[in-house]
């Protein structure tokens, strides 16, 4: 990956693991939020059970990667359906909430690991979930990253991207999805047609399909799901 890739992961970093850890863990709990994070929270449940559907039912003996699993939400639900995961995140803060999280009799089958959720070294896949984890780079990092995980994912990724909408680009440009104190890194509105138009430089789209799942829009929180699969 290039520089602008690694900047933003940097940022990333240190928003999730210092800035707003806490805010995080409680959004993905069942404690009290404002409206605002309501709208947040009942969206990316929303997407969380589209993505998953995208995957067999039956995942058992399936080798799973959450990218960029946060506090863990997407691991224990593929766990639940036999897979083997890692779940990989930048935060070693959340994936310690993902942890304390994860029921007893799932916890030899979810590996949780800190650090870039693009190593080579995590090894080969059958499938791999990127949720809302690729929202803030521009298309051609995007891209770069899908083609790398093609390469260690044998049949499916489902991913997220930020859709480029009218009202997404004026939320984006107000600054207005979290408070001053805590929002995070810059959100990129990307259109399917640019994301397809940089996969082609990659060379991507000629192992794969890029397919679209669905795009959930729940106030203040705008997300469009797709998959590449073979």
């Amino acid at each position: 990956m290039g520089q602008t890739y690694d900047q933003t992961r940097e940022r990333l970093e240190t928003y999730f693991d210092r800035t707003a850890s806490k805010t995080w863990e409680r959004l993905t709990s069942d404690a009290p939020v404002s409206r605002i994070r309501q709208t947040v929270r009942a969206g990316r449940d929303r997407m969380r059970a589209a993505l998953i559907s995208a995957l067999p039912t039956d995942l058992s003996g399936a080798r799973v990667l959450d990218a960029g699993a946060g506090a863990g939400q997407m691991s224990i639900e593929l766990a639940e359906r036999g897979a083997e995961v890692l779940a990989v995140d930048i935060s070693p803060s959340l994936l310690e909430v993902a942890r304390n999280r994860t029921p007893e009799h799932l916890l030899d089958r979810i590996t949780f690991k800190a650090g870039d959720m693009l190593d080579p070294y995590h090894g080969q896949f059958d499938f791999a979930i990127a949720m809302d984890s690729l929202i803030h780079y521009e298309a051609d990092d995007i891209a770069r990253a899908l083609d790398g995980l093609s390469r260690q994912v044998d049949q499916r990724i489902a991913f997220t991207v930020a859709p480029k909408t009218t009202l997404l680009s004026a939320m984006h440009l107000a600054g207005k999805l979290f408070p001053r104190s805590d929002r995070s890194p810059a959100i990129v509105p990307i259109s399917q047609t640019r994301l397809t138009k940089a996969l082609n430089g990659t060379g991507t789209l000629e192992r794969r399909e890029l397919k679209s799942i669905l795009q959930v829009n729940s106030g203040f929180y705008i997300s469009h799901a797709l998959e590449l699969s073979r």
